[in-house]
């Protein structure tokens, strides 16, 4: 398409309120300043794209063990990722996809009397790219990514963290925004467990009436590492579910060759033959993996062939050190510590 034409496109999505065809067009303008090598303004236009957090009045918490504003209640993260630059099951691709959509969409829905779908939860073992999820998905949205400060939302005297909870979501409902809740369970915990405290069971009941009298504007992604944990209850206030599994041998083999791509690096094997000694790791182990070779072979100029660098990273990865290695050497010691 010409420039005049996405050009014309660009501004007849911005008149109509069409976020999704406007990303598009967009992205589409920033490809065709690329091709023809005006790298500087492909990175402006695609800075200008990020999300931005709404200026916040400086509102207090009641002061009981000290007091906080909604700014610390929160880190304000820029998205630098997309869905397309991960590596994704197709059914869970597609999913997002239509959620994004409905969100993009959302006023035709609302005037069908409909909502578009705005909670997600994302349950899978550490390093699987949960937290990683939730960045790509405010990046097509288009949203500013708050993710919650458990350092300071939970207080320690009685009603502290849901009277900050309540803070938090209320400053979240002033604008279109992703707010994010990585481990999840320290909220959300079944109030069940005879092991918890009134107080936990207090928060988790503050928590879900707070979530349903959110507007679907405010996209709520919770991620769990432990979802066996969470509440009965808030498994229903979330319509999408999407577990996040330890990836495939091809998972992991398009990973690889993205990464040698991105940072223009032979590694000197195939990426399906790396992810064969590779399976049974997590996306955020390999990804450290592939970088340690990187950072080695622009360190000695040996990017084109990185042959013999990756060798010894693989020997080195097989010896490494590992959780249940040291429990077992400590075991064996008998007195731990001490023997050092």
């Amino acid at each position: 398409m010409a420039q005049a034409d996405l050009l014309v496109s660009l501004f007849r999505s911005a008149s109509n309120g069409d976020q999704l065809g406007f990303r598009r067009t967009a992205q589409a303008l920033i490809e065709e300043e690329r091709s023809k090598g005006h790298r500087v303004l492909a990175t402006r236009l695609v800075k200008s794209l990020e999300p931005t957090v709404v200026p916040m009045k400086p509102t207090a918490i009641p002061k009981q063990n000290g007091h906080a504003t909604p700014r610390e209640l929160f880190f304000d993260v820029t998205p630098e990722r997309n869905l397309e630059s991960l590596v994704l099951a197709d059914r869970v691709r597609e999913q997002l996809t239509e959620f994004v959509e409905e969100q993009h969409r959302a006023e035709l829905l609302h005037s069908h009397n409909l909502r578009a779908r705005s909670r997600v939860m994302l349950a899978g073992p550490p390093g699987n790219g949960k937290t990683t999820l939730a960045e790509a998905l405010a990046s097509e949205l288009m949203y500013p990514l708050l993710v919650a400060r458990y350092d300071t939302l939970v207080g320690s005297f009685l009603g502290e963290t849901s009277s900050r909870l309540r803070q938090l979501i209320e400053f979240a409902k002033t604008q279109r925004c992703v707010l994010f809740f990585d481990e999840f369970e320290t909220l959300g915990k079944e109030r069940g467990d005879t092991h918890e405290t009134g107080e936990i069971k207090r928060v988790v009941s503050s928590l879900l009436m707070q979530i349903d009298e959110l507007p679907d504007y405010v996209v709520v992604v919770a991620a769990s590492n432990h979802p066996e944990l969470l509440d009965r209850a808030v498994w229903r206030r979330f319509q999408l579910r999407l577990e996040l599994p330890l990836p495939t041998r091809q998972q992991l083999a398009q990973q690889i060759d993205a990464i040698g791509k991105r940072c223009e690096v032979n590694f000197g094997y195939t990426p399906e033959t790396l992810a064969k000694h590779m399976l049974g790791h997590n996306f955020a182990e390999v990804e450290e993996f592939c970088l340690g070779i990187v950072r080695r072979a622009v360190l000695d100029h040996q990017d084109r062939n990185a042959l013999a660098i990756t060798k010894r990273k693989l020997e080195e990865w097989r010896t490494r050190l590992k959780p249940k290695t040291m429990k077992n050497e400590t075991v064996a010691n008998g007195n731990g510590a001490r023997d050092a």
